[in-house]
C-alpha cells in the first residue's frame, strides 16, 4: 500500500458533502441490500439467533475499520464488504459436522488462506488462475437455492410475499439501486401489519439494542476446510476481491492488490471468533464510492470510503435489535428478501458462465453438482461442483489436443 505523508488538516481539507452523502448511501445500501443473506448463512451452518447476531456486529465493525484504515492510509476509495457470495454458499452448504463451532474454525482457516494469498504471490495466482466459467458456475450453482426463495414466499402466503416481490420490481424499474431497500421496507411493513406478533417481543427487542458479542471456541475438522473453508476462500477470492480491484482500475485507480488482501484477510481473522464469516473488498459500492458522484476529484474520493466505514460501524452496533426484529417474520420472507438481492448476482454469474462453447458442458456440469446440494462424505455440493467440472474441462482438453495431433499427422 502507498502511505501518504499527507498532515490530518489537508484531510479535513479533502473532506465534501458530496462525499458524505455518497458514503452514507454506500453504508446503507451494501448493509440492508445484503444482511439478510448474511443472517440466513450463518444460521444455516447452526449460529443461534445470538450468534448470528454477533456475527453480523463483529462483520460490520470490521470492515467498517478495515475500510477506515485502507482508505486513510493510501488515500484511495477503497469499499470494504461482508462477502455476499459467501453467506449465500453458508446457505447452500446447511450444517456441518462439529456445528457453528466447526464453521468459525472454517472462517478462520478461510481468513488465512486470504491472508497468505496476498501476501504469497504464488497462492493468489493459483486462485486467478481458476477457470472464470467454472467460479462463475460454482457461484450461481450456490446462488439458484436462495434465489427460489421469492417464489416459495408467495406460495406460502401471498398476502406476506407478494408486497415484498412486488416493491423490489417497481422500484427496481425506476432506480436498481433502491431495489432491495425497498424490498426490505415491505418486509418491515407486512412483519409490522400482517404477522402476529407474540406478547413480550418488544420488550425482547429493546434488550436488544445493547449490542452482545459471543465468542465462539473454533473447532477444526476436515469437514469444516473442504465444505466451508476452500470454497468461501475461492468465492470470496473470485467473485468479490478480484473484481473490487477491477472496479477500481476502471475507475483510474491503481493499487497493488496483495496488500489490499493481506489487510482485509487480516479484519477478517479478527470478526471470525464472534462468528462472522469473511470481509473483502468491496465490488458493486465500490463503484459507488469510485466514482464521480462522490466527488468530481478522484484524489478527494477517499471520504466516501471513510464515512461508509463510520456508517458500517454504527448499523454493527444495531445487529442485535435487527437481528430480534427479523426473528419475528417465517424464516421464509427473510430468505426472500434474501433471494431477490442475489438475483443480480445471479443472473450475471450464469451468462458469464455460459458464455464460452468450449466450456460451456463443464461449466453446466459444476453448476448442477453444486446446485444439486448434494454432499459427499460430508463435504459440499460447492466443493465437489468445482472438482467435476474441472475434470470433465481438462477431460474435453485432451481430446481436443489429441484431435489436434491426430490431424497434424
Amino acid at each position: 500500500m502507498r502511505h501518504s505523508a499527507v498532515t490530518s488538516p489537508a484531510m479535513r481539507k479533502d473532506f465534501s458533502v458530496q462525499a458524505l452523502f455518497m458514503g452514507l448511501l454506500t453504508a446503507f445500501v451494501g448493509s440492508a441490500s445484503s444482511f439478510a443473506v448474511v443472517l440466513h448463512g450463518l444460521e444455516a451452518v447452526g449460529a443461534t439467533d445470538a450468534q448470528a447476531a454477533s456475527g453480523l456486529m463483529a462483520l460490520s465493525i470490521s470492515m467498517g475499520a478495515c475500510a477506515i484504515v485502507l482508505s486513510a492510509v493510501t488515500r484511495l476509495p477503497i469499499s470494504i464488504a461482508w462477502s455476499t457470495p459467501g453467506a449465500a454458499l453458508l446457505a447452500s452448504t446447511g450444517a456441518i459436522e462439529g456445528g457453528f463451532n466447526a464453521a468459525v474454525g472454517a472462517f478462520l482457516i478461510c481468513a488465512a488462506l486470504i491472508v497468505v494469498a496476498g501476501l504469497f504471490k504464488p497462492l493468489g495466482r493459483a486462485v486467478a488462475a481458476i477457470p472464470a466459467p467454472l467460479a462463475n458456475a460454482m457461484l450461481s450453482g450456490v446462488l439458484i437455492g436462495l434465489c427460489f426463495a421469492p417464489v416459495k414466499a408467495i406460495g406460502f402466503n401471498p398476502l406476506f410475499g407478494l408486497p415484498i416481490v412486488l416493491a423490489w420490481i417497481v422500484v427496481g424499474a425506476f432506480k436498481r439501486l433502491w431495489a432491495v431497500p425497498a424490498a426490505l421496507a415491505a418486509f418491515a411493513l407486512v412483519l409490522a401489519f400482517g404477522v402476529d406478533i407474540p406478547d413480550g417481543a418488544f420488550a425482547s427487542l429493546e434488550r436488544s439494542l445493547v449490542p452482545t458479542a459471543e465468542i465462539v471456541r473454533p473447532v477444526f475438522n476436515f469437514a469444516g476446510f473442504v465444505s466451508i473453508a476452500l470454497p468461501l476462500f475461492i468465492v470470496t477470492m473470485a467473485s468479490q476481491n478480484i473484481p473490487g480491484i477491477a472496479v477500481l482500475k476502471v475507475n483510474h485507480y491503481d493499487p497493488k492488490p496483495g496488500p489490499l488482501f493481506a489487510v482485509t484477510g487480516f479484519f477478517s481473522l479478527l470478526s471470525a471468533p464472534f462468528g462472522g464469516h469473511a470481509v473483502n473488498l468491496a465490488a458493486i459500492t465500490a463503484a459507488m464510492c469510485a466514482g464521480h458522484d462522490a466527488h468530481a476529484d478522484p484524489k478527494r474520493r477517499y471520504w466516501a470510503s471513510l464515512i461508509a466505514g463510520v456508517g458500517y460501524i454504527i448499523l454493527g452496533l444495531l445487529a442485535g435489535a435487527v437481528t430480534a426484529f427479523v426473528a419475528l417474520a417465517p424464516p421464509i420472507l427473510i430468505e426472500a428478501v434474501a433471494g431477490l438481492a442475489l438475483v443480480g448476482a445471479f443472473s450475471s454469474s450464469a451468462m458469464s458462465a455460459f458464455q464460452a462453447p468450449e466450456s460451456r458442458e463443464a461449466a453446466a456440469i459444476t453448476f448442477l453438482v453444486t446446485a444439486s446440494g448434494i454432499s459427499f462424505g460430508g463435504i459440499s455440493g460447492a466443493f465437489w461442483g468445482l472438482i467435476a467440472g474441472g475434470l470433465m474441462l481438462a477431460l474435453s482438453q485432451l481430446v481436443k489436443m489429441a484431435k489436434e495431433r491426430s490431424q497434424s499427422k
